[in-house]
């Protein structure tokens, strides 16, 4: 018995878990954004995850991350893997542990309509909004998240090109602004919380 499932049988309509369990959603970086999102998202009753990121669990990643002590030097999308599947074992997750680019993201994420952008840089950031609008996708990514200020100025732009950022669009990660587990969450969540909301609504409209 998946005991995730029939507790979110009685929280969400029939239709509404079957359309949330069969929307495959692409998560691209799985540090503090994307290993958080994605332990949302899983929870939420989403089982079809592909998750991209070339790096290693390191001990910095644990203030933040969805990662343990004993999972150090594996590949993040190995010991995230491990952690959702003791959420929800029935899981279909698609790993890509390479550096996702312009010329392969659409070979990773192509069957997803929805794409969660959690880089790092700013170049990797332009380039999936860029691609995924492109191709006709929900792009939800994140601008400004760093340190321990007022998380009430953490909130959500949205686009008619189908782009939504959520941030506070000016604290960039700094020696003094580190990334730390209270607003990296929050942000998470907030992404989280856009593609459930999305696809509960006109995404799953769309094959």
């Amino acid at each position: 018995m998946n005991h995730l499932i029939a507790g979110l049988s009685e929280t969400l309509k029939p239709e509404q878990l079957d359309t949330v369990q069969l929307t495959p959603v692409g998560i691209a970086g799985l540090g503090g954004l994307g290993s958080n999102v994605a332990c949302h998202l899983v929870r939420s009753g989403f089982s079809h995850l592909i998750l991209a990121d070339f790096d290693r669990v390191e001990a910095s990643n644990l203030n933040r991350q969805i990662y343990f002590p004993d999972q150090l030097g594996l590949l993040k999308t190995e010991a995230l893997a491990e952690n959702l599947l003791r959420i929800n074992p029935d899981l279909t997750l698609e790993l890509w542990p390479i550096h996702v680019t312009s010329t392969n993201v659409l070979a990773i994420f192509g069957q997803c309509p929805v794409w969660v952008e959690c880089f790092d840089q700013t170049a990797s950031k332009q380039m999936l909004v860029e691609e995924g609008l492109t191709s006709g996708k929900k792009v939800i990514g994140a601008s400004g998240l760093a340190g321990w200020s007022d998380t009430d100025t953490i909130h959500t732009r949205h686009w008619a090109s189908g782009l939504s950022i959520v941030g506070d669009f000016c604290t960039a990660v700094t020696e003094d602004r580190p990334p730390l587990s209270p607003r990296v969450g929050v942000v998470a969540a907030k992404q989280a919380n856009l593609v459930l909301a999305w696809v509960l609504s006109e995404g799953g409209n769309q094959s």
